[in-house]
């Protein structure tokens, strides 16, 4: 039995008890404002970051809610490699300075290479805009966290560019961890690798938890969101090639009372992107998710009882196609600086998701 769910039976509830309302969710599909919108004026800073070109085409084509004004990349390196991609065709680049004088100018979404996210979104943030960031945060908790504490003290928004945070079947899988369907979830397992080339992998080395830091921070956002703050982190990182100095592959173990979690990732696995997974087991039931993405992402759910509109035993959930990767994740941005929301994930989420994803990948915390 294959169920297939309507934007609009999605949002009026799956299945008795499971409350949309209680989630960190977009609100797709709600009726648009009396008004106009408001189109947000909005800069990028840095193309360093590997999903800044497709994150500059998400934020061109939502035009309803984004005025794109530039980009900015004081790196030659960078702007040589990248200037020519289609998502920065026709827009003006400009200097930091340049962007953060533009008229009206509400929000940043910054995508410097990894080591330099944090400072260059602070360096946002004190001049009074909004921020979405790309991923991770920091390897230094203390940095990350000043970052957030000005962003705190000034009332503006941090987003942090978490990707399956809009993605409609892990909105299934909170609510049905939140609300009981699978009764009491005693192991969730996760995994999100792939096949790096030997340049990716020296660029890893340059961070302490390697490979592991980089892709396993997407599904500890997603344990954090469901299960809160685990008890103890177990972290277990390798180095297949001592001689390349990349920690190419790691587990961690994060425990909870009455559930174990463990979370995997490795830059060595031919088409790992095929087995990406995320699956959760309760004593009444498993989800399980596989691949997380491509080419669609597709749902078992595994009942030990009847849960309508479920059926006891296994059948496939089917969701709405989303229009891409992090429109919904950047439409919600929007609602939060028009100030028609309130950020869905809090500052201190994202603090707590940071130190969890240190802790998982072997990096001590400063603070």
């Amino acid at each position: 039995m294959k169920r297939v769910l309507t934007r609009r039976q999605y949002l009026a509830g799956t299945a008795a008890g499971l409350a949309l309302a209680a989630l960190p969710r977009l609100a797709f599909g709600e009726p648009a404002p009396a008004k106009p919108r408001e189109r947000i004026k909005i800069g990028q800073l840095g193309v360093g970051h590997n999903h800044g070109a497709v994150k500059m085409e998400a934020l061109r084509k939502l035009k309803d809610d984004f005025e794109v004004v530039g980009v900015v990349e004081p790196d030659p390196k960078w702007r040589k490699k990248r200037e020519k991609e289609k998502a920065y065709k026709d827009l003006p680049w400009m200097t930091e300075e340049e962007l953060f004088a533009v008229k009206g100018l509400k929000a940043v979404a910054v995508e410097t290479d990894v080591p330099d996210l944090t400072a260059a979104a602070l360096r946002c943030v004190k001049s009074g805009f909004h921020v979405h960031v790309d991923k991770p945060g920091d390897e230094s908790l203390k940095a990350f966290s000043a970052l957030l504490d000005e962003a705190g003290r000034r009332k503006l928004a941090v987003q942090m560019a978490y990707m399956f945070r809009g993605n409609p079947a892990m909105q299934f899988c909170f609510k049905a961890v939140r609300e009981g369907l699978l009764g009491r979830v005693y192991s969730i397992d996760a995994e999100m690798s792939r096949y790096q080339s030997l340049e990716y992998l020296q660029w890893l080395s340059q961070f302490r938890g390697g490979n592991f830091y980089i892709f396993s921070c997407h599904l500890i956002d997603l344990i954090v969101t469901m299960l809160g703050e685990p008890q103890r982190v177990t972290p277990f990182m390798r180095q297949t090639y001592p001689e390349r100095k990349a920690v190419d592959s790691g587990v961690a173990v994060l425990e909870y009372p009455g559930t174990l979690v463990t979370v995997r990732s490795a830059a060595l696995e031919v088409e790992g992107e095929k087995r990406r997974h995320l699956v959760i087991s309760g004593d009444k039931g498993t989800i399980e998710i596989r691949p997380l993405e491509e080419p669609a992402t597709v749902l078992k759910l595994t009942l030990k009882e009847e849960r309508k509109p479920y059926k006891k035993g296994t059948q496939t959930v089917d969701f709405p196609k989303m229009g891409g990767r992090y429109d919904d994740q950047l439409i919600e941005f929007a609602r939060v600086v028009r100030g028609e929301i309130p950020n869905p994930y809090s500052l201190e989420h994202e603090r707590l998701v940071q130190k969890c994803v240190l802790l998982a990948s072997g990096v001590a915390l400063d603070g």
